[in-house]
């Protein structure tokens, strides 16, 4: 993600990689610190159950991480941790109580429910420990780079050393097993946060310098996560992104060009079999599931303003049935993505959800009004990503990298501040 400065004669590859890595202007140290901490801030091991210690750390992550926060007393109130407090406080405790209400909890098990919402704190704890470390953006731009690669090089690994018996054709409902074999063909679930972002740095690189190299790394990452992950939301996402911020960067003419050119591209995308699925309403692909379970979210929240508005909560995950209980099907809120939030939060709630990665879009215009970078622009594009997308992903399932993005804008733009 960053490029490394070239020998004077031209070749890239004089001196070797260990001469290679001195050329890039960073402390390594630093680096090496955020490689170790960025996985965990960024949730790449809170689904991965097959790692059970990882695992176990992802979710105490966001608790043990807290005590950083006591180093952002020494300096001034982060941007945005007004409302970030605020949307924390209230999605953590509004909906906790009315779930007592709705579904007869005590008040620690409902508040069981909301364990999710904890890695909003990273938006703190992160931008503490970047106060802490001070590293420059290429260094955080790096360590994102390693990451990214190393991303990619566990995905290869996987393909390459897992036998077929590996990729699981039948589990249990809810659950994500890292490798399954399904209507989509076989199937690596690995966490792609870092990988992505890697994608949108190479994408957001080749715009500004219109050289093919970057192309080139970006189409690699773009089939990876086509041809392995298979995971639809993934691929149409970053799909749209790369062709709403070629037609932003655009001189006229050519968006005149691409505004011909994209529907064509985007149609042969759908032309892929397990893309065109993401319109089917076949059962393979579970639309029965969720087409049920949104009728019956729909029909519980009823016609009482009160409970569109703020919710009905949900049931802890400690309840071994979940909401089966209450609706005699495998009813995951998850599956109905905004309908599921409004069905948890209610509109306020929703609202809340949307305004965090609304927000940091506008911190990162602020900082790349200040100084622009692929690398900052990138980041940037990630939030519109996750609005983008969240019809079919939502926005709770990994608040962590969101806010951890935001913590990066925000200490950005204290650099500035200070540079100015």
């Amino acid at each position: 993600m960053i490029a490394a400065a070239a020998p004077v004669d031209g070749s890239p590859f004089r001196g070797g990689p260990i001469a290679r890595l001195r050329a890039i202007d960073v402390r390594w140290v630093q680096v090496a610190c955020l490689v170790a901490v960025l996985p965990l801030f960024g949730q790449s091991f809170h689904y991965v159950k097959l790692l059970p210690p990882l695992w176990a750390l992802s979710k105490a992550f966001p608790i043990l991480s807290l005590p950083l926060c006591l180093y952002l007393l020494a300096g001034p109130r982060p941007l945005a941790a007004r409302q970030l407090l605020v949307t924390f406080v209230w999605l953590l405790l509004v909906p906790t109580f009315i779930s007592l209400v709705t579904f007869q909890q005590t008040f620690f098990v409902a508040l069981a429910a909301q364990v999710k919402l904890l890695p909003i704190l990273y938006a703190f704890s992160f931008l503490a420990l970047l106060r802490w470390l001070r590293p420059t953006i290429r260094e955080i731009a790096v360590a994102f780079a390693i990451c990214a690669l190393l991303t990619f090089a566990i995905l290869l690994a996987i393909w390459v050393l897992a036998p077929q018996s590996a990729y699981a054709e039948h589990y249990v409902a809810g659950d994500s097993p890292l490798l399954a074999a399904d209507s989509r063909g076989n199937r690596i679930r690995l966490p792609m946060f870092f990988g992505l972002v890697g994608i949108l740095y190479a994408w957001r690189v080749f715009l500004v310098r219109r050289r093919p190299g970057w192309l080139g790394l970006w189409a690699t990452g773009f089939l990876l996560v086509f041809a392995l992950v298979r995971m639809r939301t993934y691929v149409l996402g970053m799909a749209l992104m790369a062709a709403i911020t070629a037609f932003l960067a655009a001189s006229a003419r050519m968006k005149m060009v691409l505004v011909a050119l994209i529907p064509f591209a985007l149609g042969a995308l759908l032309q892929v079999p397990y893309m065109a699925s993401i319109f089917s309403t076949d059962k393979a692909f579970a639309f029965d599931v969720r087409w049920i379970s949104t009728v019956k979210a729909i029909a519980f929240l009823g016609t009482d303003p009160l409970r569109w508005i703020f919710g009905v909560g949900t049931i802890s995950p400690i309840d071994p049935a979940g909401l089966m209980t209450y609706f005699n099907h495998f009813f995951f809120l998850a599956d109905i993505t905004w309908m599921g939030v409004l069905f948890e939060f209610g509109i306020v709630g929703a609202i809340l959800i949307l305004a965090i990665p609304a927000r940091g879009m506008l911190i990162f215009r602020t900082v790349r009004g200040w100084r622009d970078d692929p690398f900052v622009a990138a980041l940037g594009d990630y939030l519109a990503y996750a609005i983008l997308i969240s019809e079919m992903l939502p926005m709770t399932l990994a608040p962590g990298e969101l806010t951890t993005i935001i913590a990066i804008g925000v200490y950005r733009l204290e650099q500035l501040g200070r540079a100015a």
